[in-house]
């Protein structure tokens, strides 16, 4: 019986270190959090129990194809001590890649490779795109995390955005096809008008 409760303590401590550093499981970042697929930090990582931060892209709504363009995520307020993030794209054969060294790439999606200190009250992560070679509309997904920075994913709070990046003439996305089926359809208005006068009239020289 002795020989086994030695055994039973080291299980205990590693569980409890299984535990406690589950805290930072997503310390130096995570994919599949941009909202892209309907999942954000608040959704897997951290609880919202802080005040939400306000979550910006910034960067060029136009690129050429094979243009590459400079992007920002800009996370602003809440806990505001630090911060993290996830990007992703959708559309076409876009690249993505890291601005600097506190950002890596993972699953084709960029992250922070570490948490980042607010300064002035926001944190900036900074990140290219390189479109792809042909007309296409882009859409870029983004999500960050401001934290308390207790180690705790308590307190904290995130926010998401998109921004949509026009490539060439955006492929036809841009609701072009709408606006022919809209004209056509007012245009074939006075056509049927005239129809329906010339029918009339012709039943009136038979009345006569």
């Amino acid at each position: 019986m002795q020989s086994f409760l030695p055994s039973l303590k080291v299980a205990a401590t590693l569980a409890a270190c299984l535990v406690s550093g589950s805290a930072f499981a997503y310390a130096t970042g995570q994919s599949n959090y941009s909202g892209k697929s309907g999942q954000t930090c608040s959704s897997g990582c951290h609880s919202r129990s802080g005040t939400a931060p306000t979550v910006t892209i910034d960067g060029p709504t136009t690129l050429n194809p094979g243009q590459t363009g400079n992007y920002t995520l800009i996370i602003t307020g809440g806990p505001g001590v630090r911060g993290g993030y996830n990007v992703a794209v959708d559309g076409g054969e876009a690249t993505l890649t890291a601005g600097g060294s506190d950002s890596k790439k993972l699953s084709g999606e960029l992250t922070h490779s570490q948490p980042k200190a607010f300064t002035d009250g926001s944190v900036r992560f900074a990140f290219t795109v390189v479109a792809p070679s042909t007309a296409t509309t882009l859409t870029l997904f983004g999500a960050g995390n401001s934290t308390n920075g207790n180690g705790e994913d308590t307190g904290d709070a995130s926010s998401a955005t998109q921004l949509k990046v026009k490539v060439g003439d955006g492929g036809g996305d841009g609701g072009g096809d709408d606006d022919g089926g809209g004209c056509a359809a007012a245009g074939g208005a006075p056509l049927l008008g005239a129809a329906l006068m010339l029918l009339g009239a012709r039943l009136r020289r038979r009345q006569e």
